[in-house]
């Protein structure tokens, strides 16, 4: 006769549970307030999608169910809104995660000037988006930037010297996401040099005599123990680059089917005062992120606790 496994819950010692009810108490506070400003206006703004509502009369709220979502997915703003968004957190993530891990290896080699390398890398990330923004902007300006000159002299007057980089689609993404691939690079070069030097450095010495190249190391050793650090850089970004607002805001406002899905909330909800739509977009928007976090988790499959698959 066979017995069923033992499987009751292992006996906590007091000083277990004590240490188990202390981490509640410090956490607690922190959860509760993180409900308070997270869950809070998500149920809100689900609350407020389904009415006819607009800033303008707002003792005037009709109760249209689901209506507001199916003007927003009927509508071929939000899906050119959303194939832009989509093009733009792919590129800037991709670009930013081969960069990153470029000068993650540089910062993690380097040892004379470690200190020093860092503190440059990181200047970029300590400006605020707004401000990074209004610089590309200006840089790529006809009447007021310096890149037009620079690549007509460049180019022996090939490149014409007034260049409207913001008249047209493709142009205004060259800004666009170099403004935020410069910006972000280095939060994503961070995360992945922690996960480079938690990496044995005898195993990279074993493959070494086993004769691997280098390639053969970045592929064999490095990347697969480097799993659970490209997911969180990965989600991190593609979560903050789906969410795209500032750049586009500043240095085109949506012109030449540039909107991003966070443009289009904040047009709907500021410029047009219709509360209910905007917030419509919002939950689609929050949809979408979640979707997103959904695919990264369950597509790489890792233990972020240890790294493992």
């Amino acid at each position: 006769m066979s017995t069923a496994p033992d499987t009751a819950r292992p006996h906590l010692s007091d000083r277990a549970r004590e240490e188990r009810r202390l981490g509640w108490k410090l956490a607690g506070p922190a959860f509760v307030i993180m409900i308070l400003v997270t869950f809070y206006p998500i149920l809100q703004a689900v609350y407020t999608s389904l009415f006819k509502y607009r800033l303008t009369d707002p003792g005037g709220r009709d109760f249209v169910f689901l209506r507001n979502y199916g003007i927003i997915l009927t509508d071929p703003l939000w899906w050119r809104a959303f194939g832009t968004t989509a093009f733009i957190t792919v590129v800037t993530v991709v670009v930013e995660l081969v960069l990153g891990f470029a000068i993650a290896l540089a910062m993690e080699k380097i040892v004379h000037g470690r200190g020093l390398l860092r503190t440059v890398v990181l200047i970029p990330y300590s400006i605020i988006t707004v401000v990074s923004a209004f610089s590309w902007f200006y840089a790529f300006a006809t009447d007021t930037g310096f890149v037009d000159p620079l690549l007509h002299k460049l180019s022996l007057g090939l490149f014409p010297a007034d260049y409207d980089w913001f008249g047209g689609f493709w142009s205004s993404m060259v800004p666009i996401c170099g403004s935020e691939i410069w910006k972000t690079t280095p939060f994503m070069s961070l995360l992945l040099l922690a996960g480079l030097t938690q990496i044995d450095s005898a195993m990279e010495e074993a493959a070494v005599v086993d004769g691997a190249t280098w390639g053969e190391r970045l592929r064999k050793v490095i990347l697969p123990n480097m799993k659970s650090q490209i997911m969180v850089a990965l989600l991190f970004r593609t979560l903050d680059a789906f969410r795209i607002f500032d750049n586009i805001f500043i240095m085109t406002a949506g012109s030449h089917d540039t909107s991003s899905l966070s443009l289009i909330a904040y047009n709907q909800t500021i410029s047009r005062t219709e509360v209910g739509l905007g917030s419509a977009v919002s939950v689609l928007l929050f949809v979408c992120v979640v979707i997103i976090a959904v695919i990264f988790v369950k597509g790489f499959r890792v233990d972020l606790a240890g790294g493992r698959k």
